[in-house]
């Protein structure tokens, strides 16, 4: 005897096999866990001093990345002199940022650390028609 629901007047009970029931439950569990989908964070690494088609080449990586429902992390590397020049991975970053704008949203600012600058992108929300 199982009770189903205990805040009813008064409580309802079934009488079934209990191994029956936990598979039924573990059941409804999976399909669960099927059905939600699971974000991964992809990242995307530019250098500074990147040549117009390569960049374009990684826009559209980074575009199917956000339609698949996916976060993506760009890093800019720098090497050598470049740190002197932090700017330059800046205006990359900011580059692809305005080309991506319609399709993703920003999550915080710029950051450095050591020798790379990030910016993750999230993919916007879809708007439902009701």
């Amino acid at each position: 005897m199982i009770e189903i629901s205990p805040q009813a007047k008064p409580p309802v009970c079934k009488i079934i096999v209990f191994s029956k029931f936990r598979y039924e439950l573990a059941k409804k569990e999976k399909e669960a866990k099927k059905k939600q989908k699971n974000v991964q964070l992809k990242e995307v690494r530019l250098r500074t001093r990147i040549a117009e088609h390569d960049l374009e080449v990684k826009l559209k990586r980074i575009r199917a990345f956000l339609e698949d429902g996916d976060k993506v992390q760009l890093t800019v590397m720098f090497s050598g002199r470049e740190m002197q020049h932090k700017d330059l991975g800046f205006a990359v970053l900011e580059k692809v940022k305005e080309k991506v704008l319609d399709i993703a949203t920003i999550e915080g600012r710029i950051a450095s650390m050591g020798t790379r600058s990030f910016l993750t992108l999230s993919p916007k929300k879809k708007e439902t028609k009701k």
